[in-house]
């Protein structure tokens, strides 16, 4: 796994099953659109209605659900990893690569973006 460097961390409620290291949204609950907003990126996994960390800013580590190369902008899937932009619109671009995925279920560096 990647190191990160989160320089904020926020607690919120999960609302429903959250896995660890996906885009969430501000409800609390993991991202389930893609390109959707979303608060950060969950720090560990999460039960409904249990304490849940989120990195919003900084950099953290997210699980890829495709590949895509350093520096592209990234957004969430429909389970909440990060995939390439995929520019049909109205996406919000969520983070920046920091490194390279070769495809689904890697866990890369991303820098978080407002």
């Amino acid at each position: 796994m990647s190191q990160k460097i989160p320089l904020l961390t926020l607690t919120v409620s999960a609302i429903g099953a959250v896995s660890a290291h996906r885009f969430v949204g501000y409800d609390g609950a993991q991202v389930n659109t893609v390109g959707a907003k979303a608060l950060g990126v969950s720090v560990s996994d999460a039960l409904d209605n249990d304490d849940l960390a989120l990195d919003v800013i900084g950099t953290t580590v997210i699980e890829s659900g495709g590949a895509f190369g350093a520096g592209d902008d990234l957004v969430s899937d429909a389970t909440g990893a990060a995939i390439v932009n995929p520019a049909v619109g109205g996406e919000v671009v969520q983070a920046h690569a920091l490194d390279a995925a070769g495809g689904a279920g890697e866990f890369i560096e991303v820098l978080l973006v407002r």
